[in-house]
């Protein structure tokens, strides 16, 4: 699903500008970002860059359990993505050092401290997006450097280290787009890469979670976020294969592995959906979807800041998405993990409850966990994704938290859900009745 994320640099806070780029897809759109985050530490913030085991306690190195990804999904409950962070930087942050990266788009280092106060919520899974290009050599070898694997380890084991669920990823590649005149060099790049993370983690359990990709798209097209075209699909389809294949084929424990997988884009459309091919003879496959839905209320530029889930008309692209995963995947036997959703604040929290309890319970019901997308934009206008300041370590609205935290735990029914929107209609008519 499009979405476009607001991000900016130092310097950018310092000229006031508003310029945006997305936090998923890596185009270029337009955003008043003055404001969007309280804060923001240097990038000469020192961070641990030792070599293998990073700052973590190698907790969940080991045996690793065999189960099917269908009974692991049931142990997961709630996510949280750390966006804008490791998958952050551009082309001409090249080389540069793991901490110039990591807040190339003005948000702080990532601490054990912050990744504690996340699972304290109550969230039980941590995504860690992360853009591998700007620490990777050229071809053929296309070797990551030590230092980005460093670190990235250390934040791995954050989660880790709290028992959370950790879904490690590569995020913001511009080099995978899905044609098939380029499938071969594709495909290359993809196993290198998956080869030298996935040794890297090969002793880690269950409890680590590799996603092949993000959103693979025909990036700049009028196919990029309408489902795709038939090759786009087919070749997101083989690149899946390969990333499985490869990761099967390393040792450790990644024959036992869980391995997310997307469709084109990581739609949540019909088209994209029905066209993922999830492979045979391997039960540890989890199918990955995003869906910021509806998008009018979730995602779109001057939407609308009402939801209330009474209404049918509001509550369709839902009930229609939870129908379609659940016919062509969980009635089936396969895993599915919504991996990134989100609703951005337009000062409209009673909504944003609604929305979130509705949303979360929806997908609990059928067996599928839900992972929120934060950027940590709090303030001003654009993608206000943000949950969790991470400057000044709060929750921006702790209620709505508390309400996604107590849906992916299962304490509200749909009924209870509509009728609660019921009442915020009949409160918004008396306040209007009295003015």
């Amino acid at each position: 699903m499009r979405k476009f994320i607001a991000i900016f640099t130092a310097a950018a806070l310092l000229a006031a500008m508003s310029t945006a780029f997305t936090g998923c897809s890596g185009e270029q759109g337009a955003s008043d970002v003055s404001g969007v985050q309280s804060g923001v530490e240097s990038s000469d913030t020192s961070i641990n860059s030792d070599s293998g085991n990073s700052g973590g306690s190698g907790k969940h190195i080991g045996e690793i359990r065999d189960i099917s990804s269908v009974e692991l999904v049931k142990e997961l409950k709630l996510g949280w993505n750390i966006g804008n962070t490791l998958d952050g930087g551009s082309a001409s942050d090249k080389g540069k050092t793991p901490t110039e990266i990591e807040t190339a788009w003005g948000n702080p280092v990532i601490t054990k401290e912050l990744i504690d106060m996340v699972k304290n919520e109550g969230f039980n899974v941590l995504r860690v997006p992360v853009t591998w290009d700007w620490s990777t050599g050229e071809g053929p070898d296309y070797t990551i450097s030590e230092a980005w694997m460093d670190r990235v380890e250390e934040v791995v084991n954050y989660g880790l280290d709290n028992d959370m669920y950790v879904i490690l990823n590569i995020h913001h590649e511009t080099w995978h787009d899905p044609y098939e005149d380029k499938y071969e060099e594709i495909s290359d790049r993809l196993k290198k890469v998956w080869t030298q993370i996935g040794t890297r983690f090969k002793d880690y359990d269950e409890h680590l979670i590799f996603e092949g990709m993000n959103e693979p798209r025909q990036r700049n097209t009028p196919n990029e976020w309408n489902g795709g075209d038939a090759e786009g699909r087919e070749v997101v389809n083989k690149l899946d294969a390969d990333f499985v294949e490869t990761i099967r084929s390393l040792g450790g424990n990644n024959a036992k592995r869980h391995l997310m997988i997307p469709g084109y884009a990581a739609s949540s459309t019909p088209d994209a959906l029905k066209a993922i091919r999830v492979p045979e003879n391997d039960d540890k496959i989890i199918v990955s979807v995003h869906a910021y839905i509806p998008y009018g209320f979730a995602l779109q530029d001057g939407g609308t800041d009402k939801f209330y889930s009474s209404k049918p008309g509001m509550t369709g692209d839902i009930d229609s998405l939870a129908a379609t995963l659940k016919e062509l995947f969980i009635d089936k036997g396969q895993a599915v993990i919504i991996g990134e959703f989100g609703a951005v604040n337009r000062y409209n929290d009673d909504c944003r409850i609604n929305w979130a309890k509705y949303y979360i319970t929806t997908m609990h019901d059928i067996g599928v966990p839900c992972v929120v997308w934060d950027n940590n934009a709090h303030y001003g206008a654009g993608e206000l994704f943000g949950l969790l300041n991470r400057k000044a370590m709060v929750w921006s609205s702790q209620e709505l938290v508390d309400a996604m935290v107590a849906a992916a735990n299962g304490e509200y029914t749909i009924d209870e859900i509509k009728a609660e929107s019921e009442e915020l209609i009949k409160n918004l008519s008396a306040d209007k009745e009295a003015a």
